[in-house]
């Protein structure tokens, strides 16, 4: 259970970074504003005609007599706008490192020279352009993970009990593993780990991954907070991959708070 607070700890310990690195913060909104104009645009589409889609999806229910034709669309139609919700948080991160990965390679750089001992940072070497199509296919591949979790999950929720309280709090730790799975991509690939050895490496320390993902993935329900997390999410995942490949770190006292507060949590 220790390893939950310290995934906690790189959370705030990113956060803490960023807070110290105005600048590098500032650029760091940038991407997350864009993603969530288009997201928030998406999911008021959905809201305004998800309930003529549910219509035209179930012409079935039409000759229905009394209410339950509406009582049923209104039910698939909440469903649909939930399903879209946690669609739109699970592949927030992916589309905002895409459209950002420039401002989160230069970010996710300067904590690595920051906290290394030889204050160097690692370099893929590869051309923009070959980054951003590894990034984009690597992001794909994790959506359709998360997307076959999002099904099972919501087909999960129609059991009696278990999937109105289980269900939601096993679907918080999926989606906590995967968002931490995005955002240590941005420094895991600059190291040449591929995503299969990503994820393997993210499965051997999965109480690390779920104490910094799942808080995560609780304030990227609001969309609007999640844009202002960003930017730390990305410095304290860089912190967090180099633990996970066993890398050497510049001690100079200034995260004593934060080990504080992991003890605490884990006590």
């Amino acid at each position: 259970m220790r390893d939950l607070g310290v995934g906690f700890r790189y959370l705030l310990r990113g956060q803490k970074w960023v807070g110290r690195h105005g600048r590098q913060y500032g650029f760091g909104l940038l991407p997350g504003l864009i993603t969530l104009v288009l997201y928030v645009g998406a999911l008021l589409a959905l809201g305004v005609w998800g309930d003529d889609l549910v219509t035209w999806a179930t012409p079935f229910a039409d000759d229905w007599s009394g209410p339950w034709a509406g009582l049923f669309r209104g039910f698939l139609t909440a469903v649909l706008f939930a399903l879209g919700l946690l669609l739109a948080v699970v592949t927030f991160t992916a589309v905002t490192l895409l459209i950002g990965q420039p401002f989160y390679e230069s970010l996710s750089e300067a904590v690595d020279r920051d906290v290394s001992p030889d204050g160097t940072a690692p370099e893929s070497g590869l051309p923009l352009w070959r980054e951003l199509w590894v990034s984009a296919r690597d992001s794909l591949r994790i959506v359709v993970r998360a997307a076959l979790w999002g099904v099972l999950l919501f087909a999960a929720g129609f059991i009696p009990f278990v999937g109105q309280t289980a269900v939601p709090v096993i679907g918080f730790f999926v989606t906590g593993f995967f968002l931490t799975e995005e955002l240590t991509a941005v420094a895991l690939q600059r190291r040449g780990v591929r995503l299969r050895a990503r994820l393997a490496l993210l499965r051997s320390r999965r109480t690390l991954v779920w104490g910094f993902g799942t808080p995560l993935a609780v304030a990227f329900v609001v969309p609007f907070v999640a844009v202002f997390l960003m930017p730390g999410a990305v410095a304290g995942a860089t912190l967090m991959a180099r633990d996970l490949l066993g890398e050497e770190e510049r001690t100079d006292g200034e995260d004593t708070d934060d080990e504080q507060t992991a003890e605490g949590i884990t006590a």
